[in-house]
Parts: C-alpha cells; sequence; structure tokens
C-alpha cells in the first residue's frame, strides 16, 4: 500500500534522492526546503504525487503549520524523514557563539520541532514511523567536527528517549547513522569557522585521513531507505555504509576496556 512520507531537507543529497525512490515507487512523499526551485525536475515527472513545501526547519511554528498542511493535504503521514542538517567545520575553540548556536539549532531543534508536530498525527493514526538522520558521528567522534558531533550525540539521546515514550502508541523510531557519502555535505553545504594557525597540525592529520575509500555512493542507498520503511519491525538505530561499524565496534571495545580498567575506583565511588 501506498505510504505518505514526510522529507525534510529534501532539496539536494539524500533527502532528494528518497524523495525521488519513494515518488517512483508509487508513494506520496510531502518534501520541504528551503528553495523550492530544487524540487521543481520533481514536481514536473511526479505531478499531484508531490507537495513540496518552502520551509526553515529552525522556525517551530513554519514546521508545526507545514505538518499540518501537509496532514490536510494527504489525509495522513506514515513516514517522517528529518533529514535537514548541515555540518560545521572547525576546532571547538574556532567556533563562532552565532555557528555554535546555530549547528545545534538546525541539526537539534529543526528535527525536534517536526517530530513533535507529527507526533500527534501519528498517534491519533495509532502508527507512524520517525525517521533521525543522524550520523555515526553521533556515536563515535572526529577532530574538526565537534559541534557537529555534539548535534548528532543530542539527536542520538533525544530519539533513543522518544523511542521508549512512543512506542505504545504505534510509532517507531529509527536512527539512521550514515558514515561518510560523497554528497554536498562537506562541500557546498558545509560551514567553515574562522581557522586559528594552532590548529593546522590537527586539521592536516584529520585530511590525511579522509580516504576516497571511507565515502560510500548516496546513490546506493535508496534500496536501504525503502526497505526499513516497509519493515513490520523497524529498527531503533541503522547503520549506512560499510565504514560505520567496524569503526564503531572498535572505539567501543576501546571504551568497554577503559571502563574496566577505572572499575574499581568507579564501585569505591559508590559509597
Amino acid at each position: 500500500m501506498a505510504k505518505t512520507i514526510f522529507i525534510t531537507g529534501a532539496s539536494r543529497g539524500f533527502g532528494k534522492l528518497w524523495a525521488a525512490a519513494f515518488l517512483e515507487r508509487g508513494d506520496q512523499v510531502v518534501a520541504t526546503a528551503r528553495n523550492l526551485d530544487t524540487l521543481k525536475d520533481l514536481q514536473q515527472q511526479y505531478g499531484d504525487a508531490l507537495l513540496p513545501i518552502q520551509l526553515d526547519v529552525n522556525n517551530r511554528a513554519a514546521s508545526f503549520a507545514a505538518v499540518q498542511q501537509a496532514y490536510k493535504h494527504f489525509g495522513r503521514i506514515d513516514v517522517l524523514i528529518n533529514n535537514a542538517g548541515y555540518g560545521l567545520f572547525g576546532t571547538i575553540e574556532e567556533a563562532s557563539e552565532q555557528e555554535a548556536r546555530d549547528q545545534l539549532e538546525t541539526n537539534v531543534f529543526g528535527l525536534l520541532w517536526a517530530t513533535q508536530a507529527v507526533i500527534p498525527i501519528m498517534r491519533a493514526q495509532g502508527k507512524g514511523h520517525i525517521i533521525q538522520v543522524s550520523s555515526v558521528l553521533g556515536l563515535i567522534t572526529l577532530p574538526v567536527l565537534g559541534l557537529y558531533n555534539a548535534s548528532k550525540w543530542a539527536v542520538e539521546g533525544l530519539s533513543e528517549t522518544l523511542a521508549a515514550e512512543v512506542k505504545g502508541f504505534g510509532i517507531d523510531v529509527t536512527l539512521v547513522e550514515p558514515n561518510g557519502f560523497t554528497t554536498d555535505w562537506g562541500g557546498a553545504s558545509a560551514v567553515h569557522s574562522q581557522p586559528l594557525a594552532v590548529y593546522e597540525g590537527v586539521k592536516a592529520a584529520f585530511a590525511a585521513g579522509v580516504t576516497p575509500d571511507i565515502f560510500g555512493n548516496p546513490a546506493a542507498t535508496p534500496a536501504a531507505i525503502l526497505k526499513l520503511v516497509d519493515t513490520a519491525n523497524p529498527p531503533l538505530r541503522l547503520f549506512l555504509g560499510k565504514v560505520a561499524l567496524p569503526w564503531t565496534k572498535q572505539v567501543y571495545a576501546e571504551r568497554l576496556a577503559t571502563w574496566e580498567e577505572w572499575d574499581e575506583v568507579a564501585v569505591a565511588a559508590h559509597g
């Protein structure tokens, strides 16, 4: 049966690819973007199956209005995909106050507003699926992306909590955690802090580790997303890409070893 999918940040990258995949198989899609010109090609190809809505996800009232518009137009919302977001490149010290606030505003609060807006609709339906586009950097970290890391760790904590709160209403929650992909996330979509010379060595080491083989092909991801929304019991977490799982297993093994090493001190602190 055809589904109604609401996707934020659908102007390019994952959002547009996934919107096209849903439309191609006959689903109805609500696609939001700051600039609706980016969606004209999909609208021309798929007509009334696509509802484009201009939206700045940072605007809570506008996010609620967009969700209500989508619901009134199609009569239901089966899946929300919170895809809107961007990366801030720069060390912790380099990030300005405005850059830090803007990063969290979009990646965390923008996601929160759409989530809050759709929950009552899905609760009334007795069914729904909220998909939060996080990152492997919501589980582990890289230098030079500290504020981005922090935003995705916030998304992880928020969404895992949400999953427990709404499960009884028939609403599923999934965190999609891609490793690097060759979207323009690190290009035109990115913001760069004013550099400090003292961090040149850190950035050089970071750049040296960014090799082509760690990046996945975005065009290969729609099949995974279609399978995710069609499964009866979707997982809380889903990696995208071949790098994320081995990398996370290595980092978690190191964390567990440290916790074990300091367990005697931790237990003694219990009193």
